[in-house]
C-alpha cells in the first residue's frame, strides 16, 4: 500500500511539470538541468523583405535553465534560474564576407568583458501561473545589458489556454492573446496597446505625417507535452504617407530551443521566495521586467557650438535655395533639441543680423523647454528694431510639428504685453488661433490654455470696435476654426461692410462640412441673393463657394444657376466659369448640378453664353495611384477691368484627405477713379486698396498691404519699382516624427522622420495708367529635403537605414490684363520650372570601438517643366501682343 502510494506521488510530480497538467503556463521539471540554444536577430531594410538587401546582426547563445523553488501550495509557483553561456555576435547578412564588421574579432572585443561578464550572470524568474511575478538581477548592470535578459526572460512568460489578458514583459503593460492548439500555443501582442514610457511624438496632419504598424508573434512548440522550442518575431514598418518611397522596415526575431535535459541542482526547500532568493545570492535585487532606456556613449560627438561652426555657412541667405540649406537645417534641429537655454541663448546673441533670421527658424522649430525658453529671452517684442526675427519666430510656432500648451501660453502672454509693431501684435493673434487648432486636433482642447485662447479670440471678436481689431480676430477664427465662432462670424458675414463681410465669408469657408449647417447655408443664400441688403461681388462669390462646396440642395444649386444673367458682366462670368469647373473637374457638387441642368430653364444658350474675363480653372499637378496634387486659379474682375481678386490655391491629397498647402489670394478695390470708370453695384464708396492674403500648409498668415488709400497709392505708382514684395520667407520644419521602440529582444530601436523646406512666396501688382494695363505676379520657389532613419542599437552594435529624397521647385503665376476696351484682353501664364529630383540610401553597422561597414546608393530624375491650363478657352493671342515669356509656361487671350 506504502509502495502504490509512492508511484500515485510520483506521477503527480511528472504530471506537474508537462504543459497539460493543471499547470496554466510554463513548467519545469524538479533536479533538472535543460540546455537551450538561444538566438536573437534584427534586421533593416525598405520594407522589401530581401535579406541580401538588409543590414542588422545576430546574438546568439547557450542557455542554462533550472528550477530553483517550487512553492509547496501550488505547482504553478515557481523560481527559475536562467544563465547566458558562450555569447557570440555576427552578421545577419551572411554574405558580408570579408566586410564583415566582427571579422576577426571575439566577443570580448565586440561587447566588451565587462559588459559580456554582466550578460553572462544568471538571473531569476518568479512565475506564478506562468506570468512573471518578480525579475531578480544584479543592481549597477548598464541597462541594455540588463535589457538582453528581459528580453529572453520575457518569452518564459506564458499560459497554455486560449484568452485575452494584459501582461507585463519588456515591452510594457500589454494586451495579449493567446491561442491554443494541440502542438502550439501562439501568442500575439497588440503592440499599439503597450504602456510603456518612451520619448516621441509626430505631425498629427494625416497628409504630412507617417503611418506606422506593428506586430508582435510568438509561437510555442510543444511536443510529448513539454515546450520545446520558442520563435517569436516583431515587425515595425513606418511610410510617409504622401511621399512612400521614404519608407523603412524592422524585423526583429527571437528562437529558443530545447537541445537535451541532464541532472541538475536539486530544488530548494523552503515556504517563501525572497529566502530563497537570499539563500542563492543576497546581490539578487528585483527590477523591472519592463525594459530600461538607455543612451548609447556618443563618441566624437561635436558641441552645439561646434555643430553650428560647421552648418553655418550652408544658412547665408544666398545659400537657401540649395538642398544643403534645409539639410543642415535639419541636422541642427536635432543638435537643438539635446542642448541647454544657455548654449543656444550664447550662439543667439553672437550672430550676425543675416544669419539670425535661420537661426530664429532653427531655435523655434527645436520645440524643447529650453529652446523657447532661450529664443523668448532673447526677442524683445516691445521693440520694433528686430521685427523680421519675431515674425519669424512667430511663423515657426504656427507651423510646429507638436506644439505644447506652454507655447499657447507664452504668445498669450505676450500678447497682453506691449509691442513695438501693431503688425507684430496681429501676428500673434493669428498665430494663438493657428496654435488652438493644433492642439485641439490632439486633444488637447480642454486644456487651460487653449480655453483661455479661446476666450481671447471670441471675446476680442464680439467686443472689438477698431475695424483692424476685427480684422485680426477673424483671422484669427480663420485658424481656430472654433465650432462655437459660427455664429459671430454669420453676423459679421451679413451685417458688416465690405473686407470685414467677405472676411468672415471667407473664414467660414475654411470650416469642414458638419460644421455648414443650415443656418449658415440660409444666411449665404441671403448673401448671395441679396436678400437683405447690397454686398460686393467678393463677398457674393465667396457665399456661393460655401454653399457649393457644402452638399448643395437642388434648389440652392437652381437658384445659383437662374441667377447667371442677372448680375453684373463680369461676376455673370466668373459664377459661369465656377459652374462650369465643378463638371468638368468632377467636384463633389456635379451630379446635382448635372440634375439641375436637365431642366431647360436653367440650361439654355442664353445663360451659358455670357461673355468676360473672370475664370475659375481646376487641374492636377501631379497624380498617382495613394496621392495626389491640384492647382485652382480663380480670377474675378471689375466691370471696368480692373483685378478684384485673383485666388490661386494648390492642394496635397493622400487618398480623400486634403492639406491646403498654398493659398496665395490678391485683392485690390476702388481703383476705378483712375481711369474714370464707374464702379460695379455696391462697391461705390470704397477706399482704393490693394493687398495680399496668404495660406500656407494650413495656416492663415498675416496680409501684406500693397497700398491702403489714394494717396498711398499715388505715391508708391511714382516711386515703387517692379520689384516684388516678400509674403513668406524661411525655413520651416514641416514633418517631424520621432518614435523609440522598445524590440521584444531587448534591443532598442529608433525611428525618425523630418521634413524640412526653405521657401520664398513673393506677389507684386503693377498698375501703369499710359498704358492702361494692370499686371499681377504671383511666384512660389521651394527646397524640400525629406529624411527617415532608422536604428536598432544594442549598445556595443548599431545597425541603420538611411533614406533621404531632396528637390528643388518653382511655379509662378503672372496676370496681365489691358482694359483699353471692352472686353477688355487678359492674358494668364502659369509655369513650374524643371525639377530636379534625387534620393540616396544609406545602410550601416558600426561597432561601438569604431569600426564599421556602410554602403550608399544614389538616384537621381530630372522632372521636366509642365504647362498648365489657367483657362477653358485658350488662343495664341498672349504670344501675340506680348513679348514672349520663358519657355514652359502655358498662357491664353480671351
Amino acid at each position: 500500500m506504502i509502495l502504490l502510494a509512492v508511484l500515485f506521488l510520483c506521477f503527480i510530480s511528472s504530471y506537474s511539470a508537462s504543459v497539460k497538467g493543471h499547470t496554466t503556463g510554463l513548467s519545469l521539471n524538479n533536479d533538472r538541468l535543460y540546455k537551450l540554444k538561444y538566438s536573437t536577430e534584427v534586421f533593416l531594410d525598405r520594407g522589401k523583405g530581401n535579406l541580401q538587401d538588409s543590414v542588422g546582426y545576430q546574438i546568439s547563445s547557450n542557455v542554462d535553465v533550472v528550477l530553483l523553488w517550487r512553492s509547496p501550495d501550488g505547482d504553478d509557483d515557481q523560481l527559475i534560474q536562467i544563465t547566458i553561456k558562450d555569447v557570440k555576435v555576427e552578421n545577419v547578412n551572411q554574405q558580408r564576407g570579408e566586410k564583415s564588421i566582427f571579422k576577426g574579432k571575439k566577443p570580448p572585443q565586440i561587447i566588451r568583458k565587462e559588459n559580456l561578464e554582466a550578460l553572462q550572470r544568471p538571473v531569476l524568474l518568479h512565475l506564478i501561473h506562468g506570468k512573471v511575478k518578480e525579475f531578480y538581477s544584479y543592481q549597477n548592470e548598464p541597462p541594455a545589458i540588463q535589457n538582453l535578459k528581459r528580453g529572453l526572460a520575457s518569452l518564459f512568460q506564458m499560459q497554455l489556454s486560449s484568452g485575452t489578458t494584459n501582461e507585463v514583459d519588456i515591452s510594457g503593460d500589454c494586451k495579449v492573446t493567446y491561442q491554443a492548439h494541440q502542438d502550439k500555443v501562439t501568442k500575439i501582442k497588440a503592440l499599439d496597446s503597450c504602456t510603456i514610457e518612451r520619448s516621441g511624438f509626430t505631425t498629427r496632419n494625416q497628409v504630412l505625417g507617417v503611418t506606422s504598424k506593428a506586430t508582435s508573434v510568438t509561437t510555442y512548440k510543444i511536443e510529448d507535452s513539454f515546450v520545446v522550442a520558442v520563435l517569436a518575431e516583431e515587425i515595425h514598418a513606418l511610410r510617409l504617407n504622401f511621399l512612400q518611397t521614404i519608407a523603412g522596415k524592422i524585423v526583429s526575431k527571437q528562437k529558443l530551443e530545447l537541445k537535451t535535459t541532464e541532472a541538475g541542482p536539486r530544488l530548494k526547500s523552503g515556504k517563501q521566495v525572497a529566502a530563497i532568493i537570499k539563500a542563492v545570492d543576497s546581490k539578487y535585487t528585483a527590477i523591472p521586467i519592463v525594459g530600461q532606456v538607455f543612451q548609447s556613449e556618443c563618441k566624437g560627438c561635436s558641441s552645439l557650438s561646434q555643430h553650428w561652426q560647421s552648418v553655418r555657412k550652408h544658412l547665408q541667405p544666398d545659400n537657401l535655395s540649395k538642398t544643403e540649406a534645409v539639410r543642415s537645417f535639419l541636422t541642427f534641429i536635432q543638435h537643438l533639441r539635446t542642448a541647454k537655454k544657455e548654449e543656444i541663448l550664447q550662439i543667439l546673441k553672437a550672430e550676425n543680423k543675416d544669419i539670425l533670421p535661420q537661426l530664429v527658424d532653427a531655435v523655434t522649430s527645436a520645440q524643447t523647454p529650453d529652446s523657447l525658453d532661450a529664443i523668448l529671452d532673447f526677442l524683445d517684442f516691445k521693440s520694433d528694431s528686430n521685427i523680421i526675427l519675431q515674425e519669424r519666430f512667430l511663423y515657426a510656432c504656427g507651423f510646429a510639428s507638436h506644439p505644447d500648451e506652454e507655447l499657447l501660453r507664452a504668445l498669450i502672454s505676450k500678447f497682453k504685453g506691449s509691442f513695438g509693431s501693431n503688425d507684430i501684435r496681429e501676428s500673434v493673434m493669428i498665430i494663438i488661433g493657428a496654435l488652438v487648432r493644433k492642439l485641439c486636433q490632439n486633444e488637447g482642447c480642454k486644456l487651460k490654455a487653449v480655453v483661455d485662447a479661446k476666450k481671447l479670440i471670441l471675446g476680442g471678436l464680439e467686443r472689438a470696435e477698431k475695424k483692424e481689431d476685427t480684422m485680426m480676430y477673424l483671422l484669427a477664427l480663420k485658424n481656430a476654426r472654433l465650432p462655437e465662432g459660427i455664429p459671430l462670424l454669420l453676423k459679421y458675414a451679413e451685417a458688416a461692410e465690405g473686407p470685414i463681410s467677405h472676411l468672415a465669408v471667407t473664414t467660414l469657408q475654411r470650416y469642414d462640412a458638419p460644421f455648414i449647417t443650415d443656418e449658415v447655408k440660409k444666411t449665404m443664400n441671403r448673401i448671395y441673393h441679396q436678400t437683405r441688403k447690397v454686398h460686393e461681388k467678393t463677398v457674393r462669390t465667396t457665399a456661393a463657394a460655401v454653399i457649393l462646396n457644402n452638399n448643395p440642395s437642388y434648389m440652392e444649386v437652381k437658384n445659383i444657376l437662374l441667377s447667371i444673367g442677372e448680375l453684373p458682366k463680369e461676376m455673370n462670368k466668373y459664377m459661369l466659369s465656377i459652374v462650369q469647373d465643378i463638371l468638368r473637374f468632377e467636384m463633389p457638387a456635379s451630379k446635382m448640378v448635372r440634375r439641375v441642368l436637365k431642366e431647360m430653364v436653367a440650361h439654355n444658350y442664353d445663360r451659358f453664353s455670357k461673355s468676360g474675363s473672370s475664370s475659375a480653372y481646376t487641374g492636377y499637378i501631379e497624380r498617382g495611384p495613394h496621392s495626389a496634387s491640384t492647382y485652382s486659379l480663380d480670377i474675378l474682375y471689375s466691370g471696368s477691368g480692373i483685378l478684384r481678386r485673383s485666388n490661386l490655391n494648390i492642394f496635397q491629397y493622400v487618398g480623400k484627405t486634403p492639406l491646403h498647402a498654398i493659398q496665395v489670394v490678391i485683392e485690390a478695390q476702388g481703383l476705378e477713379a483712375l481711369i474714370a470708370a464707374t464702379p460695379d453695384e455696391g462697391e461705390e464708396n470704397l477706399d482704393s486698396y490693394a493687398g495680399l492674403s496668404p495660406l500656407l500648409f494650413d495656416v492663415q498668415l498675416r496680409p501684406v498691404t500693397f497700398f491702403n488709400g489714394y494717396s498711398d497709392l499715388m505715391s508708391k505708382m511714382l516711386s515703387a519699382s517692379s520689384d516684388p514684395i516678400s509674403v513668406v520667407k524661411g525655413l520651416i520644419l514641416l514633418i517631424d516624427h520621432s518614435q523609440e521602440l522598445q524590440l521584444q529582444s531587448g534591443l532598442k530601436a529608433n525611428m525618425e522622420v523630418q521634413g524640412g523646406l526653405a521657401i520664398d512666396i513673393s506677389g507684386s501688382m503693377e498698375f501703369s495708367l499710359w498704358y492702361r494695363e494692370s499686371k499681377t505676379r504671383v511666384k512660389n520657389r521651394v527646397t524640400v529635403v525629406i529624411t527617415g532613419d532608422i536604428t536598432v542599437d544594442s549598445s556595443f552594435v548599431k545597425a541603420g537605414l538611411e533614406i533621404s529624397a531632396e528637390t528643388e521647385a518653382g511655379l509662378e503665376f503672372i496676370s496681365t490684363v489691358q482694359f483699353s476696351q471692352y472686353p477688355f484682353l487678359v492674358c494668364l501664364q502659369m509655369d513650374r520650372d524643371g525639377i530636379p529630383y534625387r534620393q540616396l540610401e544609406t545602410k550601416y553597422e558600426r561597432l561601438s570601438t569604431g569600426r564599421g561597414y556602410v554602403s550608399r546608393k544614389r538616384k537621381e530624375i530630372l522632372v521636366a517643366g509642365s504647362e498648365f491650363p489657367l483657362h477653358q478657352e485658350n488662343s495664341e493671342m498672349c504670344k501675340v501682343v506680348f513679348a514672349p515669356e520663358p519657355e514652359s509656361s502655358s498662357s491664353g487671350w480671351f
